[in-house]
């Protein structure tokens, strides 16, 4: 490797060259050597790199080299002690992403409260706890981490509404990864309040290591967000895409502050679409596209279709959704619309309905104050033709209380 790069120290490295020269230092890494060891073969090698070769350097590990999703993961962390001084700064002539209500803005305005939060709030109350692990200590690390746990809308709409645009630009490897990590910290901040609500003398040091592992890592992810995940998504999306995220994001909500303002491109409004006037024409009767519409939103559940090809076509929007849907999952595959960690559960779900080996599936879930009944159904046509999946989504917690009767006649 070293002779590698010291045959090649005194030329200048295309694309090509650099990308492989990045891939066998990870590949290093992936083999034990540690980050220090490698991170002078690093600066002769590549010096700073750009946010797009990032997004193809871990693309490129997980579907050429054959590195798996979790591995990326666990090294990505190592990517960022590496990439850190050496991301080139990208200067844009004109920035809309610094305009209050662009989505961009807001997740920076999160993340300066995050990091307030996390580096200064619960740093300060950890650096006490270390000392003296009084009640009072304690308790005020359990109310920090009550706060940090509106991480989980912030991290909701990146993977709900930005990552499946970035997707449709085949960035599929870095969307991946991030919601991996998403989720990790996701746990490892319910871990640290669970440590902390049972906390004991004799736990000390778990309490320690809990809190210094939700620290580090969502200071870590507030970097990736701000260096190479929102650069490289304003190189990519368009001004109408953006303003599609801005008009969804009230939908899931945000962590910690909001937007104080809508945000509006300094370009003619755009127009909405009106609805057809037509009618469906179904074998059992004709509605309009409205009465259709409404009427599926007035169901007592929510549904969501997915097609032959996996591909997510429609879903109901009541007034009280279960589970956040936005519209930017709509064209966007199943799969990459639920975490690393469960896409094998889906693909299993699909390929037992494809192959006509089950024709349904259910199960059942507490969620918040909710008993949700959670059904899988194949959909097939006259001729047992696979033509998508429905699924069918209900609290059924209130149903699980009736007793007795009520009736329409006395």
């Amino acid at each position: 490797m070293s002779e590698l790069i010291n045959n090649r120290e005194q030329q200048t490295l295309n694309k090509t060259e650099r990308q492989e020269l990045l891939k066998a230092i990870i590949k290093d890494l992936h083999m034990g050597r540690s980050v220090e060891e490698v991170r002078d073969e690093f600066e002769k090698a590549v010096g700073t790199i750009s946010i797009e070769e990032i997004s193809q350097l871990e693309q490129a590990l997980m579907e050429e080299e054959g590195i798996p999703v979790e591995e990326v993961q666990r090294l990505c962390s190592v990517h960022t002690a590496i990439f850190k001084g050496s991301i080139e700064e990208i200067h844009r002539s004109q920035k809309p992403e610094d305009q209050p209500g662009h989505p961009v803005h807001t997740y920076k305005l999160e993340n300066k409260e995050i990091d307030m939060l996390v580096n200064f709030k619960i740093q300060l109350h950890f650096d006490r706890f270390k000392v003296e692990d009084s009640s009072d200590n304690v308790f005020k690390l359990i109310e920090d981490l009550n706060l940090l746990i509106d991480l989980d809308k912030h991290y909701s709409r990146k993977e709900n509404l930005l990552f499946p645009f970035l997707e449709k630009y085949g960035i599929f490897g870095p969307t991946k990864v991030m919601w991996g990590v998403d989720d990790r910290i996701r746990e490892s901040i319910k871990t640290a309040k669970q440590v902390l609500t049972n906390y004991t003398n004799h736990d000390h040091q778990t309490a320690v290591n809990s809190i210094e592992f939700v620290i580090r890592e969502v200071s870590e992810m507030i970097f990736k967000e701000e260096n190479i995940l929102f650069p490289m998504a304003l190189q990519h999306l368009t001004e109408d895409e953006w303003v599609k995220i801005a008009h969804e994001s009230d939908e899931i909500g945000y962590c910690l502050t909001s937007p104080t303002v809508e945000w509006k491109p300094e370009r003619k409004a755009l127009a909405s679409s009106a609805m057809s006037e037509g009618f469906i024409r179904m074998e059992t009767g004709f509605l309009s596209i409205e009465q259709l519409e409404l009427m599926l939103n007035h169901l007592p559940v929510d549904i969501t279709f997915i097609d032959q090809d996996d591909v997510v076509r429609y879903f109901s929007h009541g007034k009280e959704r279960i589970f956040v849907r936005t519209k930017a999952v709509i064209g966007r595959t199943v799969q990459n619309c639920h975490p690393p960690k469960s896409v094998h559960m889906v693909e299993e779900i699909l390929q037992d309905f494809k192959s006509g080996k089950k024709d349904s599936e259910d199960f059942w879930i507490k969620f918040k104050d909710k008993y949700v009944y959670i059904r899988y159904f194949a959909v097939r046509d006259e001729k047992g033709t696979y033509m998508g999946t429905l699924e069918f989504t209900q609290n059924i917690a209130p149903i699980k209380e009736i007793d007795g009767e009520k009736r329409i006649l006395g």
